[in-house]
């Protein structure tokens, strides 16, 4: 059973990832960023404790940040947008980074397995 108090970071942007029109009506960064800090809000006046998961996205921003040489206060979902070409690319590209961003973290510690399953933006040729 999923231990929803504790770490369900990971799960829920797996979920998400699979299948998010119904979390976020569209596939935009913009969107995921806002389900997330709703996510961290609810949580927070819940009083639940933050999470290992949920301290550790919260390195994603530095990170994004040195990936990208962005010393602004641009947010993580804006940085990505820009080097995107549009909301969907964005959305997609982030679950990419956050792949390598959390296969870095794990590096050389034993973190519980996460796995990512990559589903490329549809292109005109295939709709």
């Amino acid at each position: 059973m999923l231990d929803v108090k504790n770490e369900y970071l990971h799960h829920l942007l797996d979920r998400i990832k699979q299948r998010p029109g119904m979390y976020l009506g569209n596939c935009s960064i913009t969107r995921l960023n806002m389900l997330l800090v709703g996510y961290g809000q609810a949580r927070m006046e819940l009083g639940l404790p933050r999470t290992e998961q949920e301290k550790e996205f919260d390195q994603f921003q530095e990170w994004i940040q040195r990936k990208y040489n962005i010393s602004d206060s641009k947010g993580w979902d804006s940085i990505i947008l820009l080097n995107s070409i549009d909301e969907t690319a964005a959305f997609y590209n982030f679950f990419k980074l956050f792949e390598e961003f959390s296969h870095t973290k794990r590096k050389g510690r034993r973190f519980r397995s996460y796995n990512v399953v990559f589903h490329s933006p549809p292109t005109f040729e295939s709709l």
